[in-house]
């Protein structure tokens, strides 16, 4: 994977046939560097995206972005009057038919104009913290953007491609709920690596069922560059039996901890705040800063990249040790001598699984699991509940504490061996649960999907 220097640069006259759009004030010959989707946001030398949601038309809001600085606006569904054309006559009015197609289109243009490695991740669990992973490794070797926040989607992924200005890598997360989503994202960023982490039960209410949801994440290797590599989890059962059926189709790297795998970690040593391994074939020794299992495979898959793009395992190795988690995701914080881990950004059965083997790996603690409701499970939620119900127990935790209607059915299978399970209907119980029992050297983990807000218990438990 070359580099090569090319113009980056992007007028409104290169967009205007790419987006359909009509330029209703403003000269043809202006640059766009940057785009801002919030009017409130804009700074100087911007060009607003006036997006149209379910409930509003960001279009409408061009005149705060102005105000704001933005040299130019993107919108559709809004009439411009006369009087708005003379009062902005310097500045750069597109009107299209559909704003999101139009930055989608612009970021595949952009995309364009780059020949840099940009990997791409996704994956029912994990994607946030392999990507954050991958780009610390990837960075020791070039210049990187990478995908920042949870903008991960089809609004995410554009804006993230317009970050990039002379940077040389970029490492984009992509995330979905439907089958087609992932096919739009692929096609915009053309990555030439793609990764896999896992095939779990996110959005299985939406996909009907895990054959399906591997299908969705399939479509990631549409958008793969011609003599692209993927790169994959091969401890998950349904990746695993796809790397066998389709080995001879794809060039495909594999890393793993139980299946045979081109990456492999050996004499694991876990601890509390992180693991330390030996690469398989080799005498080099990893230390992963994160604790779990699922960390040591995170690991894994960013050594695959960063030996794939060259980079020297020294450099690796440092990537690894000094990455950041994004946060909301196993940020392990200790507080008035408790150990609080706050993951809550997102939940599936995967991962509820993993937060709740880091828990019951911790050794002299009294281990508190606070779990909430798992959304988007559709008619497979009660059953997943349950199984997380038999992790609880497999993972000897102590107190269970649950948050929400769905989450019941986590405390009514956990009951069946746990002393101590706590249901609650809302936030301010927990809460008040966890004050009353909480303890030095207590570990407390919580974890649930973002809509159930447990950023408020978090805040409030560490009062």
């Amino acid at each position: 994977m070359g580099e090569q220097n090319l113009n980056h640069s992007i007028q409104v006259k290169d967009i205007l046939p790419i987006i359909k759009g009509r330029l209703i004030t403003g000269n043809e010959n202006q640059t766009c560097e940057n785009f801002s989707k919030d009017s409130r946001e804009c700074k100087e030398g911007d060009i607003y995206l006036g997006i149209k949601g379910e409930t509003t038309n960001g279009s409408i809001y061009f005149e705060n972005a102005f105000q704001n600085e933005a040299i130019g606006a993107i919108v559709q569904d809004i009439e411009i009057s006369e009087e708005q054309k003379t009062k902005y006559q310097d500045k750069c009015i597109i009107l299209v038919e559909d704003t999101i197609k139009a930055m989608q289109a612009i970021a595949t243009y952009k995309r364009s104009l780059y020949e840099i490695p940009v990997i791409a991740i996704t994956g029912s669990v994990g994607k946030t913290s392999t990507k954050d992973m991958v780009a610390s490794v990837v960075k020791e070797k070039y210049s990187t953007i990478k995908t920042e926040g949870n903008y991960n989607n089809h609004i995410g992924v554009p804006l993230t491609i317009f970050r990039l200005k002379e940077e040389k890598a970029l490492v984009v997360e992509m995330g979905m709920n439907h089958l087609g989503e992932l096919s739009v994202l692929t096609q915009i960023a053309k990555p030439n690596v793609a990764i896999i982490t896992n095939v779990g039960t996110a959005h299985i209410g939406n996909l009907g069922s895990r054959e399906n949801i591997l299908k969705a994440k399939l479509e990631i290797l549409e958008g793969l560059k011609p003599g692209g590599t993927v790169i994959l989890n091969n401890d998950n059962d349904l990746l695993h039996k796809w790397y066998l059926e389709n080995k001879e189709k794809f060039h495909i790297i594999t890393y793993g901890i139980e299946n045979e795998s081109d990456y492999m970690a050996e004499d694991i040593i876990a601890k509390e705040d992180g693991s330390n391994y030996v690469l398989k074939g080799t005498k080099e020794k990893v230390e992963v800063p994160v604790g779990g299992n699922h960390f040591v495979q995170n690991s894994l898959c960013a050594i695959a990249v960063g030996k794939l793009l060259q980079i020297p395992f020294e450099k690796i190795r440092e990537g690894i040790s000094t990455f950041e988690l994004t946060k909301k995701r196993m940020d392990v914080r200790e507080h008035n001598n408790i150990t609080i881990i706050h993951d809550y950004y997102n939940a599936n059965y995967d991962s509820m699984k993993a937060g709740l083997e880091y828990l019951g790996n911790i050794k002299g603690k009294r281990k508190i699991a606070v779990l909430g409701d798992m959304l988007e499970l559709g008619d497979y939620s009660e059953k997943l509940h349950q199984k997380v119900g038999e992790e609880v127990i497999k993972n000897r935790i102590d107190i269970l504490i649950t948050v929400g209607k769905e989450a019941k059915a986590i405390a009514e299978m956990a009951k069946k061996e746990l002393k101590t399970v706590i249901i609650c209907d809302t936030n301010e119980e927990a809460i008040k649960q966890i004050n009353q029992i909480k303890e030095k050297k207590d570990c407390i983990l919580l974890k649930a999907s973002n809509g159930m807000h447990f950023g408020e218990i978090g805040e409030e438990i560490e009062k």
